[in-house]
């Protein structure tokens, strides 16, 4: 799998951050003049230039050395967009991409910490633990970050799941963000985030995110989610250039399109 590397702070990008997304709507014209359209989400191109300032040698290094596996535009790769939130669906997790255990039961339409009305109730009426997770095609040796918001009318403890890490996080009766992050195994090539209620408790949920980062950032809702598959660099040429010793600068253009 090749993948776009992140810095050695863990971040993948640096301010500012432009992302531009471009949509297709297919027009038929009938012999009489009537048009009917529709969306063609085939047709959508998302586009990101990323701007670095005093990278290191290593961290202007391994850019180049990413280019040169890609081949310019050659070769497609993954890139994990640094300004959404990885997981899909994050305020329906009903949608197929959640594998929940067979005893979890999920409740929607509770009222969450925004004023709105998009967490969940997720109660555990099993005797162990049961969990809520989400698997992502995302390398598991990069640094992630989980987050989520938890309540629970009685004290709980839920753990977050990290790949093969847990994390117990307590869920009061007020919400709170809880918050893990780390790394999985440096060869998977997928990677898996979650919450564990325990045996007979139920918590309301709202928000889980994961950000390609070692901090959590501001929720952004989750729908198709955040990791491009056959993503492309937008030149041939990779050019930096040296501020000081040890500091470099560049620009970096990234495209994906559906239909590639």
């Amino acid at each position: 799998m090749l993948v776009y590397p992140q810095l050695a702070t863990g971040a993948l990008s640096q301010f500012p951050v432009r992302k531009q997304s471009t949509f297709r709507t297919v027009v038929n014209t009938a012999a009489d003049g009537r048009q009917t359209k529709y969306a063609d989400p085939a047709g959508e191109i998302t586009e990101w230039q990323l701007a670095y300032a005093g990278l290191s040698d290593d961290e202007i290094g391994a850019l180049e050395q990413f280019f040169t596996a890609a081949e310019g535009t050659l070769n497609g790769f993954t890139f994990l967009d640094p300004t959404a939130n990885l997981l899909a669906w994050s305020e329906h997790l009903d949608e197929a991409v959640w594998q929940t255990g067979p005893l979890i039961a999920l409740a929607s339409g509770v009222a969450d910490p925004v004023g709105g009305t998009n967490a969940w109730h997720i109660s555990n009426s099993g005797g162990g633990p049961q969990s809520i997770t989400q698997t992502l095609s995302a390398p598991g040796g990069y640094v992630y970050c989980f987050s989520a918001y938890v309540r629970s009318a009685q004290a709980v403890t839920a753990t977050m799941l990290l790949a093969s890490q847990r994390a117990d996080r307590a869920a009061t009766a007020g919400w709170t963000r809880i918050v893990v992050a780390g790394s999985g195994a440096a060869t998977d090539e997928s990677i898996t985030f979650g919450l564990e209620i325990p045996a007979g408790a139920a918590v309301d949920v709202y928000g889980m995110q994961v950000e390609p980062q070692a901090s959590a950032s501001v929720y952004k809702t989750g729908t198709t989610g955040g990791v491009y598959e056959g993503a492309r660099l937008g030149d041939d040429a990779f050019t930096d250039t040296t501020t000081d010793v040890n500091r470099h600068s560049c620009t970096v253009k990234i495209t994906h399109a559906n239909h590639l």
